[in-house]
């Protein structure tokens, strides 16, 4: 590639937090001689967790991953609802693809840093050697994942560049499946199975990764034998291997300050140190409904700024939520209550200020009430149920970006993966019963434990409900708005069908071109070769 990422741009290690999360200091004004050495090679080894900042809980993470797709469409505000509805400004000088492009090959060659340069490091500690290139090897697997996932075939990028390079080729999709397996199999057989700082690496995020990565190439031209069962094998590892458990409560798994818990995995890391780079984790704002403009409503830190980026479709609302007699992840998941914190006339504080039930009234009834009252038939762009899964309370101000670990992993996806891939074998009851431990977890709790029960009955499902919609449709209610949702309909060949029959913005716009995003332009312009674009744009 034509661009070359200075050294002088890693993070370095420093001590260990109290709370034991992945704590960084900046090291600048340093040689290239520097990364030769153990410090330097911890350094690389820390810089390369750097693009997960770039990625995970920001607009344009959250903007590639969720939104124009079956469950989430756009809202009120924001520069980029082309991306949302498919229209024609979604092209190759599109910021968002530019940013990760750029951010991620840059990390990249963070991470080959570490990894060329680790045997050539006098006295380096060989257990903190083996652990340091499982760590970059993890994050540069990732990496190449994710943008083989929005681009198809990109450069594959095994060792650090180290001058200007002004050819770059794609390489083909099945070469960078084989590079991410066999780094993410190397990864998983040095890394610990916990470590001391949150947010490295670990034996079952490698794992979890793998599962993933298995589970997208089965259902691809690149498919090979056994990947639907490694799919399943890691998963299962992960499900069975490390003390994970689904937290009893489905609506604690996302509690802020409470993210480091039973159900995690893997999570990216935050910081409001701005030297660090990247600090906007603002998806505590991307969800949220206008409620600040309302009668007895001021903006606040409790209730969030309301960007009014993404908003629910009304096949979310209606249909994957539909049942909220027994299940309660609608109304964990989701903010349908504000209350009053700015009083006038016959508002008080803390009375109900507005409320939206999710179901129709007449106009006799909301006229009726003192409160806004807000049924599905009158949401809009800028009012409708909000998803409070990254809420931020902890934030300094309201103009300031959240510092919460993004949980980029849970148990409760490996179900759902293991589940996917052993239908797609033929053992469907085995996957029903693995989506129903997800299901169970849900079930309202009762006054009494038969109530509690019958609400676990309705709930569950049988090998005869195990279709890759059924599947498509419980991802849905379980990891809305955790950056799957776009991978999820591409991996299934479900995108196009779903967001034509779903989302009433992008129906009329979105075609085949859609399923991979646009190769940046400035990636086609700086290469002296004839770099290609993707079909359609």
């Amino acid at each position: 590639m034509k661009y070359i990422v200075p050294l002088i741009m890693l993070l370095a290690v420093g001590s260990t937090s109290c709370n034991k999360m992945l704590d960084e200091e900046i090291v600048t004004n340093v040689t290239d001689d520097f990364y030769n050495t153990k410090s330097g090679f911890q350094t690389a080894v820390n810089g390369s967790y750097v693009s997960m900042r770039n990625f995970y809980s920001t607009e344009r993470g959250m903007t590639l991953t969720e939104t124009g797709t079956d469950i989430i469409t756009n809202g009120s505000d924001g520069n980029f609802k082309f991306t949302s509805q498919y229209t024609s400004q979604l092209d190759s000088r599109y910021d968002h693809v530019r940013e990760v492009w750029n951010s991620f090959y840059q990390t990249i060659n963070t991470c080959n840093v570490a990894i060329d340069r680790a045997d050539k490091i006098p006295d380096l500690d060989e257990a903190v050697k083996k652990k340091g290139v499982a760590e970059a090897k993890f994050c540069r697997a990732h990496y190449h994942f994710v943008l083989m996932q929005m681009f198809g075939a990109v450069p594959l990028r095994l060792h650090e560049n180290a001058e200007i390079v002004r050819e770059a080729h794609r390489d083909a999709v099945s070469a960078i499946y084989d590079a991410v397996i066999n780094d993410l199999l190397a990864a998983e057989a040095e890394l610990p199975a916990t470590q001391a700082e949150w947010g490295r690496a670990t034996k079952p995020a490698a794992e979890h990764l793998l599962a993933r990565v298995y589970l997208t190439r089965a259902s691809s031209p690149e498919a090979k034998a056994g990947d639907y069962a490694n799919a399943a094998k890691y998963a299962d590892m992960v499900i069975k291997n490390y003390g994970f458990k689904l937290l009893a409560d489905v609506g604690q798994v996302w509690a802020q300050g409470k993210e480091n818990n039973d159900e995690t995995i893997w999570a990216a890391q935050y910081t409001t140190d701005p030297l660090y780079g990247y600090p906007d984790n603002n998806a505590c704002r991307f969800f949220l409904m206008q409620y600040d403009v309302l009668k007895g409503m001021k903006r606040d830190l409790p209730n969030g700024t309301p960007w009014k980026r993404f908003r629910p479709t009304k096949f979310l609302i209606d249909t994957l939520y539909k049942d909220r007699i027994h299940d309660v992840r609608y109304e964990k998941f989701y903010t349908t209550l504000w209350k009053t914190n700015a009083p006038v006339d016959n508002l008080k504080m803390g009375d109900t200020a507005v409320f939206l039930p999710g179901y129709d009234v007449s106009d006799a009834v909301i006229a009726s009430k003192p409160y806004m009252l807000v049924p599905p038939r009158l949401y809009t762009e800028k009012l409708y149920p909000s998803l409070n899964k990254f809420a931020d309370a902890l934030r300094p101000d309201n103009q300031a970006s959240g510092v919460r670990p993004f949980i980029a992993m849970r148990l409760a996806e490996a179900y759902l993966i293991e589940a996917e891939a052993l239908m797609m074998d033929g053992k469907k009851q085995e996957a029903a019963d693995l989506v129903n431990v997800i299901r169970w977890r849900s079930a309202r709790i009762g006054a009494s434990p038969a109530e509690t029960q019958a609400n676990r009955d309705a709930m569950t499902v049988t090998a005869a409900d195990m279709t890759i919609d059924f599947i498509l449709d419980e991802r849905g209610r379980e990891l809305v708005g955790e950056q799957l949702r776009w991978f999820d309909l591409t991996r299934t060949h479900k995108l196009v069908e779903r967001v034509k029959l779903h989302n009433d913005e992008a129906r009329n716009n979105i075609k085949p071109t859609h399923v991979l995003r646009p190769i940046p332009q400035d990636q086609i312009d700086r290469t002296v070769n004839e770099f290609p674009q993707n079909p359609g744009y």
